[in-house]
């Protein structure tokens, strides 16, 4: 007879009060039912009072509402408002998607739209091919600025001084046999995808993946949205990649203008 496997803990984690709450949130938000104190403590291995007094804050706020045995919890209703309202009101990232759907049509490859954030670059959105062959980099994923086509044209946006500044407290990590490690080499990298307007990964997060970026046009400023093309070697070449850069831009461009009509003042982007 097999032992039990212990069901894995619910991490709850954050650096302050407000973060543990949301964190909590987040555990809460995936539920289908009603639950109860006991079950969260064996869910997330907090001590029980810790839990009841997040519990209570939570309540307080309207955020959860006990059932009427006044032991089980369910979502409150300021929390179902909060989700509807994101649901209803969210029409940029809508809008920004169907973008997105319409580049993977025209180019067969998956495509996502990133984010500089800190030393990394953060999916901010995806959409995946329906080859059979594909890799899988949900929204929310991070990837090293140094070997990622998007992280270089963030990078090349920089002024020099600021890109040293980044790159002398962040490990030039490598990933793959192509992954640049050498600051001057990095740096010659930074200096073609500044004069040329795009950039490549070629091979060098991970083995096999291809990835084209152009960065989604700015009116004012720097730009910290970046939209890329990825494919397997397989099926995408560079001479394959650059070719896809009409299309990558046009796209660029209708996230821009969507930007720019959801800024108050128009201004944000071109």
């Amino acid at each position: 007879m097999k032992p039990e496997t212990k069901p894995e803990i619910a991490k709850i984690d954050g650096d302050t009060p407000a973060l543990r709450l949301l964190s909590l949130l987040e555990i809460i938000a995936e539920k289908d039912q009603f639950f109860t104190l006991h079950g969260l403590v064996e869910e997330t291995g907090l001590p029980k009072p810790t839990l009841h007094r997040m519990l209570q804050q939570l309540e307080t706020a309207g955020m959860l509402q006990r059932d009427g045995d006044n032991r089980h919890y369910g979502t409150g209703v300021r929390l179902r408002r909060l989700a509807e309202n994101l649901l209803l009101n969210n029409t940029v990232q809508g809008a920004r998607h169907a973008v997105l759907g319409q580049l993977v049509k025209e180019v067969g490859e998956s495509c996502n739209i990133t984010a500089l954030s800190g030393n990394e670059v953060l999916y901010l959105d995806r959409v995946e091919t329906q080859a059979p062959l594909r890799f899988y980099l949900h929204p929310g994923s991070q990837v090293p600025v140094h070997c990622s086509a998007s992280g270089k044209l963030f990078l090349a946006q920089m002024k020099p001084a600021q890109r040293r500044r980044l790159l002398a407290h962040v490990p030039l990590e490598r990933f793959t046999h192509n992954t640049l490690t050498d600051l001057g080499l990095l740096e010659e990298e930074i200096e073609r995808v500044g004069s040329t307007g795009y950039a490549f990964d070629d091979e060098e997060f991970l083995p096999g993946l291809v990835c084209i970026a152009v960065l989604v046009p700015a009116a004012k400023g720097r730009s910290n949205l970046g939209l890329a093309v990825q494919g397997p070697t397989m099926r995408l070449s560079r001479e394959k990649a650059l070719s896809f850069l009409p299309a990558l831009r046009e796209a660029a461009q209708s996230i821009a203008a969507i930007d720019a009509e959801a800024t108050p003042d128009g201004s944000a982007y071109a």
